[in-house]
């Protein structure tokens, strides 16, 4: 079964060669009890650790079962060690962190036993040895003589075929020693036990068979195996087949030992809670860097949370925008610079003029291009990517939004707003160009606004204080500020206070006049808000037919109340507050309404019948019965237009000509004040005497003659504009003498004169004045399919590049002619405050990456301390079978356990240190920024901790794996 043949074991102690063995051959049977006794120094631990496979011979062969070792790997000899030895030793050798039960498993767990299997077997060795009721103490709870016999059972749980025992009984008293002798002898009958001892009395009294040793060679034998046993013959051994190699190579791989890393963590656990205070101390360290790491991704992911609601209110304000018509601004300026950079060609001796204005007029004619909105809408609807990279992408109509309050006066226009032109604050070509401004993102005069397609965005801006959001194309809401206010402009508009009160009220207050404005501070109740109702009214129903022409009736009082009345009702169904950290807003008006009330607009516009009529009549103007002018009739009309003059003067009626001039006559003599002037039709004696006291004049005559000398060279386009700036001071003083209703008849005199310039300029009625794409629009009449603009709401700045760079891809798929031309609003406005955040928090990162450092090698050392304190720890795992790699995972373990606590340790401790940091925040700032520690960021950090430790701990466990077994069992 095992045999020695002529081992020799050598020592090299610096220059000098110790021989410890020297050629010793010793054959065992299967089951005997065999002592080797000998003097201190002549070998016999030595032969002991290599028969046991701890220590390696230098020449000779240790046979196995007729095998021989001498091509055994480590991986070989720790198999032998697990499956075939049991080591019981003088000092015990017991792990003292470890149960007794958890002692006797450790053989077992290496073995790859089942968990159930391994408690059972190791129960049963326990009760062989007299131990089945102290399974759960401690070694050190235990006698010298209880310890042994534990150390017995663990050498018994595997069924080795060897027992090896190092002075069992050196350590125990003779009553002890006795016990532990009778229990070998029993064992011997079934296993090959091999004892060391200097006690020849207890050696003589037990063992079947006494080995002699001195100076390293067997001087007597009392039964050798060739006295009794006659050697059989031996066949030749065949030469092993390929299925034979296989078998072996699967029979070695079966029986190989590997301590799963669970049992290393429960080892390194167990050891650790023994040095509780110590364990506790250095996970602290550790996690100097990681509480250090999560405080500033707390405050960087608070910045960063502020940043992107920042950025989504922002962008869901001032989208990326593409209209019909647009021009590039950055080649716009581009263009200009390197104009402007280019040297001139001219000496320095005079000044020159620099063509600035002829360059941004040529500028911008060239970048001013007509975008394909239809082909590019269907394309962005057909984009899969864009859902996820947008809050909304809202398409708008030229369809103009008409609606009206209807009360007990009349009706009134809510929107489009003409409250500003009538308190002759602006012109409506001013009013128009402020209403685009508001449609992109600046300061409209208009107070209803179409809301973002997205509710989840609008609850993240706004609470609803009362109401509900819209659902319905017919609903509304109204939105106050954070205070629960309304913009008494608002107000006006919506007519929930009188806005006839502020008519004029600007031409007024700069002639001087003392003016007053309702400075009241009014209050509504919510109910009162809900109650509001609005009436929209199609454009083409603003238009009524008469004599084959479709006349606008919006001067028809009458005419208007009707339609008002059958127009669309629009109920405000909730009343919305900006949330208070919420950044920006996404509603720029104070009503805000469903994009599927345009789409009924759309619809109802598209099917009425002025729009049908015009459709079906593409060349003729349904508003005055005109042709269209066209590149056919051009040259007609040039040639005609030399004669219009002449052929007026003889066509016209003389009658109405001077009936026409008459009555301006009369109008022009009423503003002037001319007292030789007869009264007009339709103003009584009163009425007109009325209006010469108010011009402050001291007779009819005086007043007469203000009027004419200040008319005269009068810039009349300022009286029709609101913009007084231009005249003179006697102009004005003229103006602010005159009632409302005389600035009224100066209006309607400019406009009627205005008319029939326009009319004259239309050749003689033979062509309309306007062209069919004019009178859709005017009619609002849009297609669904081809909007006017688009605005893309980008989630954030990284979303909008890549939205920037789908429209680049598609500008890549089209001809020159179907490329988009876009306006960026917000451009990087807010990305690069991101990026200088991002490398402040990276460079803090980087600061407190090196305590991080720093702590992970103390964790090294702590671990390479820890290998100096477990050193016979590691010399027991190693005789059980462990093997190098075990070794390493059990202090691996251990740097695991010790980083995650550590990495644990310090996110528990930032998430406490958050509470104080968010107070002083909130104490020294307004802005709302939350430090927070992310779910995953606190997972990946934990992580980091463990890598770290863990790499810190290569070093020690690799120490620890090269650790001489049999050296490691000698350390006290």
């Amino acid at each position: 079964m095992l045999s020695l043949k002529d081992i020799k074991k050598d020592y090299v102690v610096g220059d000098s060669t110790v021989s410890a063995l020297k050629g010793v051959s010793i054959d065992f049977r299967e089951n005997e009890f065999v002592s080797i006794l000998g003097p201190s120094g002549c070998g016999k631990t030595t032969l002991l650790n290599i028969i046991g496979g701890l220590d390696r011979y230098t020449s000779g062969d240790l046979n196995i079962n007729g095998k021989s070792t001498k091509d055994f790997k480590d991986c070989d000899w720790d198999s032998y060690r697990n499956h075939s030895i049991g080591f019981v030793f003088q000092s015990y050798n017991l792990i003292p962190h470890q149960t007794v039960l958890s002692n006797v498993e450790l053989a077992l767990t290496l073995s790859g036993v089942s968990k159930s299997e391994r408690r059972e077997r190791a129960v049963k060795a326990l009760e062989q040895v007299g131990l089945g009721d102290q399974l759960h103490k401690k070694p050190n709870q235990m006698s010298g003589g209880q310890m042994q016999r534990v150390a017995i059972a663990r050498a018994l749980v595997n069924e080795p075929d060897i027992l090896l025992a190092d002075e069992p009984t050196g350590a125990l008293d003779t009553e002890t020693s006795v016990q532990i002798m009778e229990l070998l002898k029993s064992i011997s009958k079934d296993k090959l036990i091999i004892m060391v001892t200097h006690n020849p009395e207890l050696a003589m009294k037990y063992s079947s068979r006494i080995i002699k040793l001195l100076d390293g060679k067997v001087i007597d034998d009392s039964d050798p195996l060739d006295k009794n046993v006659v050697e059989p013959i031996k066949k030749p051994e065949k030469e092993p087949t390929k299925a034979d190699k296989k078998a072996a190579k699967k029979e070695r791989k079966k029986l190989k030992t590997s301590m799963n890393f669970l049992t290393a963590l429960s080892l390194s656990r167990n050891n650790l809670m023994t040095k509780k205070a110590r364990t506790l101390l250095t996970s602290f360290a550790g996690s100097i860097g990681i509480i250090g790491i999560a405080l500033i991704l707390s405050i960087s992911n608070g910045v960063q949370l502020y940043i992107d609601q920042v950025q989504s209110d922002t962008l869901s304000s001032y989208p990326l925008q593409i209209t019909k018509t647009t021009a590039s601004i950055g080649e716009i300026m581009n263009t200009m610079a390197k104009n402007h950079e280019d040297s001139a060609n001219h000496d320095k001796d005079k000044v020159y003029s620099q063509n600035a204005m002829g360059e941004m007029i040529n500028t911008l004619m060239e970048e001013t291009k007509v975008n394909n909105l239809e082909k590019f809408k269907k394309y962005l609807d057909d984009n899969s990517d864009l859902k996820d990279l947008t809050s909304d992408v809202q398409y708008t109509y030229a369809t103009t939004l008409n609606v009206f309050t209807e009360s007990d006066s009349g009706v009134m226009q809510v929107n489009p707003s003409t409250l500003l032109e009538d308190m002759g604050y602006m012109s409506s070509t001013q009013m128009e160009a402020m209403s685009m401004s508001g449609s992109m993102g600046g300061m409209g005069t208009d107070v209803w606004s179409e809301m973002i397609d997205n509710e989840e965005l609008i609850d993240k801006q706004y609470d609803v204080i009362a109401g509900r959001l819209p659902e319905k194309y017919n609903e509304v809401v109204l939105v106050v500020d954070k205070n629960n206010e309304i913009n008494d402009y608002v107000l006006y508009s919506l007519g929930l206070l009188d806005p006839s009160s502020l008519n004029g009220i600007v031409r007024r207050a700069m002639a001087g006049e003392d003016i007053s404005v309702d400075s009241e501070q009014h209050v509504y109740t919510y109910d009162e808000l809900l109650d509001l109702k609005f009436k929209v009214v199609p454009t083409p129903y603003l238009y009524k037919k008469k004599d084959g022409v479709w006349e606008d009736m919006t001067g028809d009082e009458s005419y208007m109340k009707k339609a008002v009345a059958n127009g669309t009702e629009i109920s405000v169904v909730g009343i919305l507050r900006p949330d208070e950290d919420a950044s920006s807003a996404s509603i720029s008006g104070a009503i805000g309404y469903r994009h599927d009330l345009m789409t009924y607009l759309i619809d109802e516009v598209d099917n009425s019948e002025i729009v049908k009529e015009q459709i079906a009549n593409p060349d003729i103007d349904v508003f005055t019965g005109l042709k269209f002018k066209t590149d056919e009739n051009a040259a007609d009309t040039d040639s005609s237009s030399e004669t219009v003059s002449d052929s007026t003067a003889d066509t016209e009626s003389k009658a109405d000509k001077t009936a026409d001039n008459s009555d301006t006559d009369k109008k022009a003599g009423l503003v002037a004040g001319d007292s030789s002037m007869e009264i007009p039709e339709g103003m009584t004696e009163e009425q007109y005497k009325a209006l010469m006291e108010q011009s402050g004049a001291s007779d009819t005559g005086e007043l007469a003659d203000m009027g004419m000398n200040a008319m005269g060279s009068m810039d009349m386009s300022a009286i029709q504009g609101g913009d007084m700036s231009s005249l003179t001071e006697t102009q004005k003083k003229y103006i602010a003498s005159l009632s409302d209703e005389q600035l009224e008849l100066m209006k309607q005199m400019l406009k009627e004169q205005s008319d029939t310039n326009a009319d004259q300029l239309a050749n003689s009625g033979k062509y309309s004045t306007s062209n069919y794409d004019n009178n859709m629009k005017t009619l609002g009449y849009s297609v669904v399919e081809d909007p006017d603009s688009i605005n893309i709401y980008p989630v954030d700045f990284a979303s909008k590049e890549k939205i920037i760079d789908i429209i680049d891809d598609y500008n890549d798929s089209v001809g020159e002619e179907d490329k988009i031309e876009y306006t960026d609003y917000v451009g990087l406005m807010m990305s690069s405050i991101t990026s200088i955040i991002n490398a402040i928090g990276y460079v803090l990162i980087a600061f407190v990456a090196i305590s991080l450092v720093v702590s992970s090698i103390m964790i090294g050392i702590i671990t390479y301390i820890s290998v100096l304190e477990r050193t016979k720890e590691i010399g027991i795992l190693r005789s059980i079978g462990a093997s190098k790699r075990d070794i390493s995972r059990v202090f691996n373990a251990e740097t695991v356990i010790v980083g995650f606590v550590a990495g644990a340790l310090g996110i528990i401790i930032s998430y406490l240190l958050t509470i104080p940091i968010n107070m002083i925040i909130a104490h020294l700032t307004d802005v709302p920024i939350r430090a927070s520690i992310p779910v995953s960021a606190a997972v990946v950090l934990i992580a980091i901790s463990v890598c770290l430790t863990l790499i810190a701990g290569l070093f020690p466990s690799r120490v620890a794996a090269k650790k001489d077994p049999v050296i490691a069992l000698r350390t006290e």
